[in-house]
């Protein structure tokens, strides 16, 4: 096979290691959010119920727990 030539230049180097660094930031940020979201959507699955509760339990009537979950 032949041999390869390959030109740098000095200009087009620096900007594309600065747009890399800017693209590892958003890959960042996005893994970050993605995270955060997968962790609020369990965390709002498995607390919406008991907060409901809690809240039942303490307001004004002061209802039994089985008054609570009862369907009627």
């Amino acid at each position: 096979m032949g041999s390869r030539v390959t030109l740098k230049s000095k200009g087009k180097s620096v900007k594309g290691a600065k747009g890399a660094e800017e693209k590892s930031m958003t890959d960042c940020v996005k893994e970050w959010s993605t995270w955060t979201m997968k962790k609020a959507k369990v965390i709002t699955h498995y607390g919406f119920i008991p907060l409901v509760i809690i809240i039942g339990m303490n307001s004004d009537p002061k209802p039994q727990l089985y008054q609570l979950l009862s369907p009627v």
